[in-house]
């Protein structure tokens, strides 16, 4: 039998009704989806109750402009030394171990293409922490602290002409006219993802295209 969206949601309810809390990682290329299943799966597992799942993406540890012009790295921003993964990987071991308060995560501005510190607020009660992002699975630098802190990891995979596709709308609506969004995709970004690409054998599970969830999420 194919997988569904339905077997994944039923495997992300048996971590989230651990005897802890669990943190569950979604990996893939840029433009595979990972946004979307997260959010996906942490609507459907609040939707019955109290919030007991919450989202944090990986995105929130984006260096900012200013210090990526510091470091000449902003003609590339997306590369694996263009984030903190040191922070990342604590900020993942304070959500496993700190269970009592409220802990706050950096969210990510795609108008601004900012990161946005505080902006995730984690509430104990939840059981699970679904975060997402490119390169959860790299074995490199401080990257390799990440995988460890991941109950689970699972690599979303689609077709590239659909995932380039996407993404070139995404540069679109976020203000690139349509060469300039070719042109990142197929530069940077594909970079990106043959690096990501690379780690898929780490994953625990491959999230095929027909068990990811197509539909907007609606506001609020």
């Amino acid at each position: 039998m194919p997988l569904t969206f339905d077997d994944l949601l039923a495997r992300a309810r048996v971590l989230a009704a651990g005897g802890r809390r669990a943190v569950l990682g979604i990996a893939g290329s840029p433009g595979a989806g990972k946004t979307t299943l997260a959010a996906h799966l942490v609507r459907a597992l609040n939707a019955d109750g109290p919030p007991r799942a919450a989202h944090v993406p990986m995105d929130g540890f984006h260096l900012a402009d200013a210090e990526l012009d510091r470091l000449g790295r902003r003609d590339r921003k997306g590369a694996p030394d263009t984030f903190d993964p040191a922070g990342y990987a604590a900020l993942l071991l304070r959500l496993r171990e700190d269970t009592e308060e409220v802990v706050y995560a950096p969210g990510f501005e795609r108008v601004l293409e900012q990161p946005l510190a505080g902006a995730i607020p984690v509430p104990p009660a939840a059981r699970l922490v679904v975060t997402e992002g490119n390169y959860l699975l790299l074995a490199e630098g401080s990257w390799a602290r990440v995988r460890p802190l991941l109950d689970e990891v699972w690599f979303c995979e689609i077709a590239e002409d659909e995932r380039i596709r996407r993404l070139v709308a995404r540069h679109e609506e976020f203000g690139k006219d349509h060469e300039s969004a070719v042109a990142w995709v197929l530069g940077s970004d594909q970079r990106n993802a043959g690096l990501v690409a690379a780690t898929r054998g780490r994953a625990d599970l491959v999230v095929p295209p027909a068990a990811l969830p197509t539909a907007v999420l609606p506001e609020g």
